[in-house]
């Protein structure tokens, strides 16, 4: 999952004081016994309107996160890294026809999201709103954005809705390849020739504070964690999953004899959490909000792929034929 769509938009509950409290009561039960919730069962409007803003997100992060690495297919060196790319890019789409697919059993259609992704209604990470300038930019998202990935995708899929925890264990399995293959990258890299050393200190320079807003605002100020954590959409906060990932891969870095860009970076001995320098928030909220360096040619990309395949849409289509939700 690329995570880190959460923005600073109001989000309260409102709506629950028309919900039926039995069944409100019997949901939190299920949830509470962590009995999964499948798409015919019974949930609040709110619950549903929270799933589909996070899987529909989650969806089209996976579709627009193909796009950096995917302008570097035929540009990889050697062929067999251009085939691993290759198949690696395929799987971030299929993993979004997943993610749609789950979203769509809570009753919005495929064709709806992809419209709001053009438009700009809806979000996806901000981490592929930048630039991959060179190869190493392209190994630092097979790497560490999908170790990042993998945090957030490996805590959600515990949660309760059915479909959505389906699709992450599937999509897990599949990351876990990719952060193989993107390690691999990174290593060939640090332990190359002097000028591919540079490159990739220079990616990761570039790279680290995108990543640090990777995982979302601080939990102080997030408007969703509350929500989401409630019912179990979420099952991690931002700050627990971005110290994770500073656990898990912070001494990966430093053992390849590469440097972090933060000389505030430690952690402390006594309450075992990582202490960095705060990310810029302004920019993250500027960046997610349409403002970032590549937001507009993303959805340009987007739009004319969606033009282009119109007609192979519409050849399909038959007169007669009915829309089908997906069950699971």
């Amino acid at each position: 999952m690329y995570g880190g769509g959460n923005t600073f938009e109001s989000v309260k509950f409102e709506g629950l004081e028309n919900e039926d409290p039995q069944k409100l009561a019997e949901f939190e039960a299920r949830i509470e016994r962590g009995e999964k919730i499948e798409p015919h069962d019974w949930m609040p409007q709110l619950y549903r309107k929270q799933l589909i803003r996070m899987i529909e997100q989650h969806a089209h992060s996976e579709i627009i996160g193909a796009l950096p690495e995917g302008t570097w297919i035929t540009r990889a060196p050697g062929f067999k890294r251009k085939l691993a790319l290759m198949a690696k890019v395929q799987d971030e789409v299929g993993h979004a026809q997943l993610l749609y697919s789950a979203a769509e059993t809570l009753g919005k259609s495929r064709e709806q999201m992809i419209d709001d992704l053009i438009e700009g209604k809806s979000k996806y990470s901000n981490i592929f709103n930048y630039p991959a300038f060179t190869w190493a930019d392209s190994c630092f998202i097979s790497w560490l954005v999908d170790a990042g990935a993998i945090v957030n995708q490996m805590a959600n899929a515990r949660g309760s809705y059915g479909p959505y925890c389906r699709a992450l264990e599937r999509i897990c399995a599949e990351e876990s390849f990719h952060l193989k293959y993107g390690h691999h990258c990174v290593i060939h890299m640090a332990t190359g020739t002097p000028k591919q050393r540079q490159m990739m200190q220079e990616a990761i320079d570039r790279w680290w504070g995108p990543m640090m807003h990777f995982f979302g605002p601080p939990d102080k100020v997030s408007v969703h964690t509350e929500v989401l954590m409630r019912w179990k959409v979420k099952m991690a906060s931002n700050d627990d999953c971005r110290n994770q990932f500073l656990d898990m891969y912070v001494p990966k870095i430093w053992e390849l004899g590469l440097t972090i860009p933060d000389p505030n970076l430690r952690k402390n001995p006594e309450t075992k959490k990582w202490e960095y320098t705060e990310p810029d928030w302004d920019e993250f909220k500027r960046v997610i909000n349409g403002d970032g360096p590549c937001n507009k040619e993303r959805l340009a990309v987007r739009r004319v792929a969606e033009e282009r395949g119109k007609w192979v849409r519409q050849a399909l289509l038959r007169p007669k034929t009915e829309y089908v939700t997906p069950l699971a």
